[in-house]
């Protein structure tokens, strides 16, 4: 048999909508992202699990080099985890700010009102930490285990952290990508295998009844994106 005589496919499923319902969710959705904001002030409410599942859900549903599908999400509702990863956190950003740092990018954090102090991470009720899977390990035979190459995977787990966090939005919580360097105590706190690579901590929640956020603009359309006609 040969390789494209191999292959499975199945009917798409695609639902062909009118260009009045296409532009009605078009607007709706992009009136909804608009509002999405980086929160650094939770609330200690919890959030149903339910919903972290269903975002979950969604952004495994992600396009991905050879549907390898090359992400773990790993969800920290566990205070003490959390208190784990806050300290570790706060030790590699506290170096990075009083001595890593140059000062160009010290100058352009200043807008954003953030220091070494990561409270949130341990306030927020949840925190997703997503990890790249860099290679899958074949063990149907654990005598003979080998690594199986991963093909785009810093591509692929970008596209599904977008996914997630839309999706979260969308269902009405707050977030914020964080990404303490270097990230490698996750890894440890979490005991995750040697092929998965901290990517993107994502604390997850409600914001606290006072959260503020900086009075910063997004960049026009005009600014992002060329038409060629």
């Amino acid at each position: 048999m040969s390789k494209a005589s191999s292959r499975s496919f199945i009917p798409l499923e695609f639902e062909l909508l009118s260009t009045e319902r296409q532009l009605s969710r078009a607007q709706e959705f992009e009136l909804g992202m608009g509002t999405r904001r980086t929160v650094r002030q939770f609330s200690s409410r919890q959030v149903p699990r339910q919903l972290i599942e269903s975002a979950l859900r969604v952004a495994s549903r992600a396009p991905s080099g050879a549907n390898q599908q090359p992400w773990r999400f790993v969800v920290v509702l566990d205070p003490e985890k959390k208190r784990q990863i806050r300290v570790a956190a706060e030790a590699e950003e506290r170096d990075n700010y009083e001595r890593r740092f140059p000062q160009e990018w010290l100058d352009a954090l200043e807008t954003l009102g953030t220091d070494w102090h990561k409270e949130f991470l341990e306030i927020a009720p949840c925190l997703i930490v997503v990890f790249r899977v860099d290679y899958g390990i074949d063990d149907e035979d654990k005598a003979k285990q080998r690594k199986i190459k991963h093909y785009y995977v810093q591509e692929s787990v970008g596209i599904a952290c977008g996914f997630l966090i839309a999706a979260l939005h969308w269902m009405g919580l707050a977030t914020l990508t964080h990404t303490p360097s270097p990230m490698g105590f996750l890894s440890q706190v979490l005991d995750r295998p040697p092929n998965e690579k901290p990517y993107l901590l994502i604390p997850v929640g409600f914001p606290a009844n006072d959260a503020k956020v900086p009075n910063i603009a997004k960049k026009s359309l005009n600014e992002i994106a060329v038409f060629v006609e």
